[in-house]
This record gives structure tokens, sequence and C-alpha cells, in this order.
């Protein structure tokens, strides 16, 4: 098939008055977007859930028995792939996610509804998980304002926020994964995690599109949270 045969193939989205050209255009590559329709056949809640899969099946952090946190879980499809590599379904592992939006059940995960910039809310995390996190990842991304340094900014302060969370609860050996977008201002960033893991390296699975700035920051061997200093 030629690649002018393909393009006329492909779904076209009209412009209508109440749709904006940026709609337009996302629903285009949705609707065209061979993950997205993957997603739909085999059940996942999100096309992300083959970046994790990716990415996992490469550096296999998510173990059967293991402890995990899903920071910004909705709409659940990374919560999904982790119950089932932790076995949570069968009581072998622990999935927590947790979003300030609804999420509807996923067999295997605890869900809550609470916001973990809530300074309680780590103590509340490892009460309901029984101890501490093996893995703690987030896939979330910042409200977008259309201007690119920005945008870039908001994010990369939401995953300092997410590693912060993460040393709190992870056990030490623990994994911190988080989506991050390119930029060149995530260098507070990787000397903060470096300083708490043994390793931190850059990951662009597949699965994200090839137009897409994003890319993950893994983080391994947690080294254990660092002692509270005492006044005098």
């Amino acid at each position: 098939m030629t690649t002018r045969a393909k393009d006329r193939l492909k779904t076209r989205v009209k412009t209508g008055k109440r749709r904006s050209l940026s709609s337009k255009l996302w629903l285009e590559r949705q609707l065209n977007d061979p993950y997205v329709a993957q997603a739909k056949r085999e059940g996942y809640r999100s096309r992300a859930a083959y970046k994790l899969i990716e990415i996992d099946d490469k550096f296999h952090f998510l173990k059967p028995g293991g402890r995990v946190v899903d920071l910004g879980a909705a709409p659940g499809g990374w919560s999904q792939i982790a119950a089932r590599r932790v076995g949570a379904a069968d009581g072998k592992g622990r999935v927590i996610a947790i979003d300030i939006l609804e999420m509807e059940a996923i067999p295997g995960v605890d869900f809550m509804r609470i916001d973990f910039l809530d300074p309680a809310a780590p103590d509340i995390l490892k009460e309901k998980l029984g101890g501490l996190a093996n893995v703690v990842f987030s896939d979330m991304a910042a409200n977008t304002t259309g201007h690119r340094k920005t945008d870039h900014l908001r994010i990369v302060a939401l995953v300092e926020a997410a590693a912060e969370f993460a040393a709190e609860v992870l056990a030490p050996g623990g994994v911190f994964l988080a989506k991050v977008i390119q930029g060149g201002t995530e260098g507070e960033l990787l000397t903060m995690l470096k300083r708490s893991f043994t390793s931190v390296k850059h990951v662009k699975p597949q699965a994200s599109r090839a137009d897409s700035a994003e890319l993950y920051v893994l983080a391994t061997g947690f080294r254990g949270a660092r002692p509270t200093e005492k006044s005098g």
C-alpha cells in the first residue's frame, strides 16, 4: 500500500464551530493511534499501560509480592499493569492508587482519593499499605498553559514533589519512576535523585508518541530515608 493510500485511510476529524484546532489534532491522534486501539482491545484503561509494560520488561522492578504506589493514578492504566505483575489480585502484593479524581475499581488495587501533596498523605499511605513501598511511580502531567517553558517548569516541580513523597514512603532498595518533559532544567531534580538512589537514568519507551517531548526518569536502589534533623 502506498503512503498516499495509507494517508487516505487515516481518520480525519472536521473542525466544527465548537472544536478548536488543538482539540481536533488531539482527537485525530487518538483515533489513529495503534496503542489506543490496542488498549481498547486488551481492556486497559489507557495507552499509557504499554509504556509501563515496556519499561518494566527492560528493568524488572515490578516483582511478585511487591508493594506499589501509583500517584495520580486515574484512569488506572499503570495500576492495572502493576496489580497483574505483583500478583495483587491473588493477595501476593499490594497496589495503592492515589488521585484527587475518582477512579473506577480495579481488581487488586486499593484506591485512595487524597492529594499526595497533603503533608499527612505519606503517613496515611504507610498505614494503608501496612509498611513501606517497594515502588512509587507517577505518570502525572501538570495542567498546561501552552507556554512551553512554563509548562516544563510545572511538570518538573510536580515530579520533584512526587520524588519527595517517594523518599518518605519507600523501603531501602526501592524504585521511583516518573514522567518528565525534555527541556534542560531537570538538573536539580536529577541531583536530588542521585543523592537518594544508587542509579538514575532517563528512559524513552517506544509507546511514547514520536513527536512527544516526554520521557521517564527511573531511579533505583533507594538508599533509605535520611534521619530528620533535630534542633538543638
